[in-house]
């Protein structure tokens, strides 16, 4: 019976240090699971009543559990009584009326709660996990980590998060959170950003996003140095996830290149991002303070923008484009104009000059021109006028002075010729 009685004892330690082997929880926590499990079969064997005391001594690989029980004449309670004959084999010493503590004999406890108690131990040990998982990855959701995909289930994704401050633990990619062109391989590596950490008795508590805009902002700062400094900063992103993004940055010092720095050598940097994203394409543009700077940056690779309104009340902007730049502008299936609106925040309508309906400012505009063009008509008009009767009235001058100089020159020659009509008269009246 004592070689029988040791046989399941090694077996149970050896079981607990099987267990033991496939967790990473620390030993204090691992006891305590074993501590509450041998609790509950021995309740569960004695009674709730029973007041049972558990010592786990892992470096000698020792554990004992005992029950306090009162020596009696005539037992009546298993649980609680001890006869006088079993007590002084344990101590002969022992008499009626004591409380003596019984070690718990394994063979005592049968095949089904032997399994329950396992059951517990693997539920505490899960439980303890849980706890440590999410004190770890507590508040630091929008942090990027590093896992390699486990399994799917159904559409969703398990990735085996690598090994943390505290034990290896599974994440949640759901298929809500994976870009629709992508399709991940067991074994690949993924950076993920982290998206919601749950305080959860079932199911994964960590859930991971890799269409999150944010992830983007997160790698950058991981492969640029200067973006991880703060030298140059990501002011927005706006993603197509699998697609297409498009990223503003701004340099926080003078004589920084910040689209330049984020591009990298030979365009070293951003590659590395774009492979990350399974050849997700990536427009860096500048951030610019002036909406329509930034929505002309923001509608490349379309060139030569004629034309923005803006109106603050509903945040829209009309925007006018040469014919030829037209579809370069708006995209392939709207995708430029999409972007290019969730990265400024303008609803952003795209005309050619060809389509662009005429303004109320535009009108305003014109009808001022063609007023200052009347005007100038009219004034040229009455220089005109003016000139013409003045001619007019130096042609009737010159006229009428020459009339004068004509009539005075008849004058005087009527006045020369009857000169000597008078004397010849005179002449003849003397004669």
């Amino acid at each position: 019976m004592k070689h029988k009685t040791q046989e399941r004892r090694e077996s149970l330690q050896q079981s607990i240090r099987q267990m033991m082997g496939h967790t990473d929880l620390p030993e204090d926590v691992f006891v305590k699971a074993i501590e509450e499990a041998l609790r509950v079969i021995a309740l569960r064997h004695y009674g709730p009543e029973a007041k049972v005391s558990i010592d786990i001594q892992l470096d000698t690989e020792e554990i004992r559990c005992h029950v306090p029980k009162k020596v009696v004449d005539i037992m009546k309670d298993f649980s609680t009584e001890i006869p006088i004959e079993e007590a002084q084999k344990l101590d002969p010493n022992v008499e009626i009326g004591n409380t003596l503590e019984v070690e718990i004999n394994p063979d005592e406890f049968g095949r089904i709660q032997a399994q329950l108690g396992r059951q517990i131990l693997l539920g505490k040990l899960r439980e303890a996990e849980r706890e440590l998982v999410y004190r770890e990855f507590e508040g630091r959701e929008g942090e990027v980590v590093v896992g390699y995909l486990q399994r799917y289930d159904k559409q969703n994704a398990i990735v085996d998060l690598e090994r943390t401050d505290v034990l290896r633990t599974e994440a949640l990619l759901p298929a809500s959170q994976i870009p629709p062109s992508h399709r991940y391989n067991r074994g690949d590596s993924l950076r993920c950003l982290i998206l919601e950490v749950k305080n959860t008795l079932t199911g994964e508590q960590v859930v991971v996003s890799r269409t999150h805009p944010d992830l983007i902002a997160m790698l950058f700062e991981q492969e640029v140095p200067e973006v991880y400094e703060g030298q140059v900063r990501v002011m927005a992103v706006a993603r197509d996830p699998g697609y297409r993004a498009k990223v503003a940055v701004t340099a926080n010092e003078e004589g920084i290149d910040a689209v330049g720095t984020c591009v990298g050598v030979r365009g070293a940097r951003v590659q590395t991002i774009v492979r990350e994203l399974k050849n997700e394409k990536i427009d860096i543009l500048e951030w610019n303070e002036d909406a329509r700077v930034l929505i002309t940056n923001a509608l490349k690779p379309a060139d030569g923008v004629r034309q923005i309104e803006l109106n603050e009340e509903d945040m829209s902007a009309n925007v006018v484009v040469p014919d030829d730049q037209l579809s370069l502008a708006i995209g392939r299936r709207g995708q430029n104009a999409r972007l290019a609106a969730k990265l400024t925040g303008w609803n952003i309508d795209i005309k050619s000059e060809s389509e662009s309906p005429v303004t109320l400012e535009t009108l305003f505009k014109e009808n001022v021109s063609e007023d200052a063009e009347v005007d100038t008509s009219l004034a040229d008009a009455e220089v005109e006028d003016m000139t013409a009767d003045a001619a007019i009235e130096l042609a009737s001058e010159e006229v009428s002075s020459e009339d004068t100089v004509e009539s005075e020159t008849v004058t005087d020659a009527s006045e020369t010729v009857i000169e000597p009509d008078s004397e010849a008269s005179s002449e003849s009246e003397e004669n």
